[in-house]
């Protein structure tokens, strides 16, 4: 690899707005961020399901599901 082209690596601090608080390394010293794994309801398991428009309804009735 050619010298004196790559960025620092070091140790980083990735903040998120929840107020969780990751140490991690990257070229990067500190990163914000707007949602993490413990705030994002894919991960906390408090994640809906939103039924727009009655999709769900029209795709049961037109196949007979109900």
């Amino acid at each position: 690899m050619k010298e004196k082209i790559h960025p620092q690596y070091g140790a980083s601090t990735i903040t998120c707005a929840c107020g969780n608080v990751i140490e991690t390394g990257s070229t990067k010293k500190d990163i914000k961020v707007e949602i993490c794994s413990k705030c994002h309801p894919f991960y906390t398991g408090v994640q809906r399901f939103v039924d727009s428009g009655g999709r769900v309804d029209r795709f049961k009735r037109k196949y007979g599901l109900q």
